[in-house]
């Protein structure tokens, strides 16, 4: 039978216990085995939850792995220089993650001793670090009851109690955080959150799930409704643009040119060729006559181009965009520009660069 649940004044009016233990039971049968599940380090744990914010468990094993050897505690964190933090972090996108690491590593070895805090509310106040991951810190070092609310939650929770309050709104993330907080189980707060955020990703799959065979079959609301696709509910769609992006790979002999990111875009602080940027698509000769390329590239240095790679597709959550590289050969070297040096091209490696960037070196010869 389908349970009826009604959540009246901050409480949720039905029995709900056997929630949290069908959670638990579920878990402890098909949970994986990862690396951050069997330690209560609280410096291990955020990393981890931080990769894994915008990142697939499969991919972010291997960054962790890779960050752990490299920085195995707050203090070789705080004591790192950015580039190198960006370097290890380069291929997992959000570069702000990094760099907000960075800063909150500086944060805790300066002003907490090297300690992490067991505050949750300060904890929170650190760079980077909201709610989910404060929560997520504290209950699975500490086992501190504060209820984890991801993605993975949203869906389970939204899909079992037939909740249609858009999780991307304030409200939303209100209601589903008090009604975590009410589900969970208070003798054991750090398990439920990995069991719910586990059978968010494993079993209550966001297409397709295999809801015959699920522990909760005969108690989902949308399950019983046939709606399950309906949820959860988000108010807003995210619209994207398309956005053009051309890179000059400037040769000359064993040197080549780089730029570094200023401002406080996505790629803050990383290194790419010079760049034209476009909200249409140019062709070669608009490009060529471009007043920003005519400014770097005096006609008479031009040697020879070619076009390496064009409209690599990236996407991005508010946009997309359309790499096209260049390779110019140039037959004198530039003068001094402020947009862009010269660096040996053997050393391309050394620079921490975004996705795009990445992928042109790795397949061009």
């Amino acid at each position: 039978m389908v349970g009826n649940y009604v959540y009246f004044c901050g409480k949720i009016m039905g029995d709900t216990d056997f929630i949290g233990k069908k959670l638990i039971e579920w878990y402890m049968i098909n949970r994986r085995e990862l690396p951050w599940r069997s330690t209560q380090d609280p410096y291990r744990i955020w990393i981890s939850e931080v990769i894994l914010q915008q990142t697939r468990v499969v991919q972010g094993l291997n960054y962790y792995l890779r960050f752990m050897e490299r920085f195995p505690n707050v203090q070789s964190l705080a004591d790192a220089d950015e580039q190198e933090v960006l370097k290890y972090w380069q291929g997992l996108g959000y570069y702000s993650r990094a760099r907000n690491l960075h800063l909150t590593a500086q944060i805790v070895r300066d002003q907490y001793h090297g300690v992490f805090p067991k505050n949750y509310e300060q904890i929170k106040s650190l760079k980077g670090i909201g709610d989910y991951t404060a929560a997520a810190i504290v209950s699975f070092a500490w086992n501190l009851p504060y209820p984890v609310v991801d993605g993975n939650v949203f869906r389970f929770l939204s899909r079992f109690f037939l909740i249609d309050i858009p999780i991307d709104t304030q409200k939303g993330k209100n209601y589903f955080m008090e009604l975590a907080g009410q589900l969970m189980d208070r003798s054991q707060p750090g398990l439920f959150n990995q069991a719910i955020m586990e059978f968010g990703a494993l079993q209550c799959i966001p297409a397709s799930p295999d809801c015959l065979h699920c522990p909760f079959s005969d108690n989902c609301l949308a399950f019983a409704r046939q709606a399950v696709a309906d949820y959860p509910v988000k108010q807003h769609k995210t619209q994207t643009k398309g956005l053009y992006l051309y890179y000059f790979h400037i040769r000359q002999g064993s040197t080549t040119y780089l730029t570094k990111r200023a401002g406080k875009g996505i790629w803050q602080n990383l290194f790419e060729f010079p760049m034209v940027e476009s909200e249409q698509p140019l062709d070669l000769e608009s490009l060529l006559q471009n007043d920003l390329f005519a400014g770097w590239l005096p006609a008479v240095a031009v040697a020879s181009f070619r076009i390496r790679i064009q409209n690599r597709k990236h996407v991005l959550s508010h946009r997309i965009l359309y790499a096209t590289f260049i390779e110019v050969y140039i037959n004198k070297e530039l003068a001094p520009n402020e947009r862009f040096f010269p660096v040996e091209t053997s050393t391309l490696e050394d620079y921490p660069v975004h996705r795009l960037m990445q992928y042109y070196l790795e397949n061009s010869d």
